[in-house]
């Protein structure tokens, strides 16, 4: 059964919180978890490198081709934009920009079919107060019942590292496996 996690946050992130994604990034890598990200700069790139590092699979939306110079061909469907509008407190008011950002985060919780969603959402807020970009995809999972982590919140990483000593598994494969020890070093659930 393949985890799928997303990473995501705010790109205001301070430096020990982006150490600590990259941290978790890789450990849930070498135990076979695929990320879904963003490609937006500060939280989701360190996700995404902790990710890369460690040899795992990642899944990156971006709202355009060619977001913040990433490759990701990815981009959001038009269900994911009719989703997002009934997610959004103020949808009406975004530009067309912001709500190509908000419909891609649909799918990084909910997949390219809008209905294959992640096992959990581990993110970053300032205060764990779950705001912009990252509060839309907050809000999904939460309509979904989907377990949210917030790191900026001060039981957020307690929480998620109880939480990944219940939902145990093996590393993937053996080219994974002789990252484990590296990664386990710096985070432990």
């Amino acid at each position: 059964m393949t985890r799928i996690y997303a990473g995501i946050g705010s790109r205001e992130a301070p430096s020990d919180a982006l150490s600590k994604m990259r941290e978790i990034g890789a450990f849930l890598a070498s135990r076979g978890w695929t990320l879904r990200s963003g490609a937006a700069e500060g939280s989701d790139t360190a996700f995404e490198a902790g990710a890369i590092a460690a040899g795992g699979d990642v899944e990156i939306w971006v709202p355009w081709a060619g977001f913040n110079g990433h490759r990701s061909t990815r981009v959001p469907s038009p269900e994911a934009f009719a989703l997002a509008s009934m997610h959004h407190p103020a949808w009406a008011s975004l530009t067309r920009g912001a709500r190509a950002l908000h419909a891609r985060n649909c799918h990084q919780v909910l997949g390219a079919d809008l209905a294959t969603p992640v096992s959990m959402v581990v993110c970053w807020t300032k205060g764990g107060g779950g705001s912009g970009g990252t509060g839309q995809a907050i809000r999904l999972g939460r309509a979904r019942g989907i377990p949210i982590f917030d790191l900026g919140a001060d039981c957020g990483l307690r929480r998620l590292r109880e939480h990944l000593s219940v939902v145990r598994q093996p590393a993937r494969s053996d080219d994974v496996a002789t990252h484990r020890d590296e990664h386990d070093a710096s985070f432990r659930p």
